[in-house]
């Protein structure tokens, strides 16, 4: 309670202005993230829910209800398939079936599935729930010869888009606020410090996953609010308290994706460095406690061991040439296939989709050289331990994606280079051009690559122009809250083009306007 009061303290002392600038940011990227529903046959998202309804409903780990044991269920060339109605990511242990996944983003979603469930009971969501059962423009979107709109699947796709609203997009919305205030303490102008937070929140691959229930914007948002609790305080000032809340942001980070590690570890460097003393270690372990006896006695109920070893028992994966039987769960070496896969390739290259990204890796040089060192080496660590690491993993892909998701958590770290080559090249003509020119192609080619379709990019060679592209000219356009109303295909994503491009307009004019006073 009382690091509670001390936060809404703190709160009271920011300037009003400042606050109108991070609601507006905030709504901004809330509706752009929960604008669109999570899509529905994702085998990643259905794993973590599976878990959360076995938890809310039943009280179980185990996500029987949702598969079936046969045995291990073959095709006609003997390859291994799945043995659940909605997921490929599983564990089998025992004759029960787990999740794979790792825990902490299911855990975090289990409250506001109670939440779901009361209001799922009412009569006018009954009554919701039957006219979305018959709704002409969500037909137009389901799969020829599938099974329809079914009672039970609405139930499974609202619960879905209300959990991943309260669990992904609230924080991923509230990312942007914290990404945008960091700007404004390292001491770039409002305005630029808006235009690196909107970048970030709509023409990142970070767009794509702020509404859908995967790790990865969680994991951005508890690294980087960890981060951000220890920059914003002076050197040696952040209260023990505060530091604790450091800790159970990092250790919930490790427990929603493993390896989230890498990061926390440097957070944690960068933490003990800017704070001093020996009192760092013990309250950033004292805050890690919890999230870390959460996953060891998850872990020891199923599988009777601490250790997180869910992966090891996935049917599909450590099957004969299954991706986790290469070195240790897939992972081997940095590879250069992966590498430039994972930068520059057209199936999954991070800045092949969101070239402006390119102008930060040139940024870091200038905030080298602006005196920034301690924020320089974890943003530097940060992303080169994360591309080193998936480039040395076999599923670096990453399935249907959009973009290398993988990456997404150090992603927040990446945009901390942008500004200051924003602000170096907006000086010369040529400069402006470019970051027009790069800035366009990076929101076109998220926008399209995300919305286009019914799912995310299969493994379709350059799935820019392949995939996405044809799919959203010829109006097959990802589920949405206006197709509720009746709109369809392209039609319908007007509505958010409308709000997202007038809120952000009136906040760059805002803060035009105050700095010109």
């Amino acid at each position: 309670m009382a690091v509670i009061f001390r936060a809404i303290q703190r709160l009271q002392t920011i300037p009003r202005p400042k606050k109108f600038t991070a609601l507006l940011i905030f709504l901004i990227l809330l509706i752009s993230y929960g604008y669109f529903f999570p899509r529905w046959a994702s085998w990643s998202q259905n794993s973590r829910l599976n878990l959360v309804m076995a938890i809310g409903d039943e009280g179980s780990l185990s996500i029987d209800r949702f598969c079936r044991d046969q045995g291990g269920l073959s095709d006609e060339n003997g390859k291994a398939v799945s043995e659940c109605e909605n997921t490929g990511d599983y564990a089998k242990f025992n004759g029960h079936f787990y999740s794979d996944k790792a825990p902490g983003v299911a855990f975090a979603a289990v409250p506001s599935y109670l939440v779901f469930k009361l209001f799922a009971a009412l009569p006018p969501v009954q009554a919701l729930m039957a006219r979305l059962a018959h709704s002409k423009a969500f037909e137009s979107t389901l799969k020829e010869g599938g099974s329809g709109l079914q009672s039970e699947k609405i139930y499974y796709a609202l619960a879905l888009y209300f959990v991943t609203v309260c669990t992904i997009a609230i924080p991923a919305a509230l990312l942007g606020v914290l990404l945008y205030d960091t700007q404004l303490r390292l001491g770039y102008s409002p305005r630029l410090s808006l235009l690196v937070t909107l970048i970030f929140g709509l023409a990142t691959p970070a767009f794509a996953y702020g509404g859908m229930l995967f790790s990865h914007q969680l994991s951005a948002f508890l690294l980087f609010a960890s981060f951000y609790l220890a920059f914003a305080y002076e050197p040696k000032r952040l209260p023990g308290g505060w530091m604790t809340v450091c800790g159970l942001l990092l250790g919930w980070a490790v427990i929603a994706e493993y390896p989230n590690v890498l990061i926390a570890a440097g957070i944690g460097i960068y933490i003990w460095q800017r704070q001093g003393g020996w009192r760092v270690p013990f309250w950033l372990a004292l805050g890690a406690l919890l999230p870390g006896v959460l996953l060891m006695a998850y872990d020891y109920a199923i599988f009777g061991t601490i250790l997180p070893v869910g992966y090891q028992y996935s049917p599909l994966y450590t099957q004969e040439g299954g991706a986790h039987e290469i070195g240790l769960l897939s992972l081997t070496y940095p590879h250069l296939d992966a590498l430039w896969g994972i930068t520059f390739g057209s199936l999954r290259g991070l800045f092949f989709l969101s070239p402006i990204l390119l102008l930060a890796v040139g940024g870091f040089y200038v905030m080298f050289r602006s005196g920034k060192r301690a924020e320089w080496w974890l943003s530097v660590w940060a992303v080169l331990s994360f591309l080193l690491f998936n480039g040395s993993s076999a599923m670096w892909q990453g399935g249907f994606a959009v973009g290398p998701r993988y990456l997404l958590p150090m992603l927040p770290f990446l945009m901390l280079g942008l500004a200051p080559a924003w602000a170096a090249c907006e000086k010369s003509r040529v400069g402006r051009v470019g970051l027009v020119i790069l800035s366009a192609w990076s929101l076109l080619a998220v926008w399209i690559e995300t919305i286009g379709g019914q799912s995310f990019p299969d493994w379709t060679p350059n799935p820019l122009f392949n995939y996405s592209l044809p799919y959203l000219l010829n109006g097959n356009v990802a589920r949405n809250l206006a197709m509720a109303l009746g709109l369809r295909g392209i039609w319908s994503v007007i509505p958010l083009w409308i709000i997202s491009a007038g809120l952000g307009w009136f906040t760059y004019q805002q803060l035009e306007h105050k700095e010109a006073k």
